[in-house]
């Protein structure tokens, strides 16, 4: 994106000003007159989704279990069994994170 550097200054008299406040659909009257005058969307912030507390506590366990593998794997030396852990261990949060986005999608299928 590129980046804004001139700036263009008017002067108004305190009743213009008020009309254009008053005809702003936005919060800042500097976004609004560029959107007006040039037709240029500014990007629009998302709005954050209400999350379920429970599916919060959920992914915040396997966010957990995520760092103890990664502890693990920067601490010791590997032999096979341990990979196979690994393995598992990943493959189960895998399975966690599919089926918490199964139920949460809002996709009845």
């Amino acid at each position: 994106m590129e980046k804004r550097e001139k700036i263009i200054k008017i002067r108004a008299t305190e009743s213009e000003y008020s009309d254009l406040v008053e005809r702003s659909t936005k919060p800042r009257l500097a976004e609004w007159m560029r959107e007006f005058c040039l037709g240029a969307k500014s990007p629009r912030a998302r709005n954050i989704p209400q999350i379920d507390p429970d599916l919060l506590r959920q992914l915040a366990g396997i966010g957990n279990n995520l760092n103890q593998i990664a502890r693990a794997i920067n601490s010791q030396e590997w032999k096979p069994v341990d990979r196979i852990q690994v393995i598992s261990a990943l493959s189960a949060i895998q399975r966690e994170l599919a089926e918490l986005k199964r139920e949460n999608s809002g996709d009845d299928s």
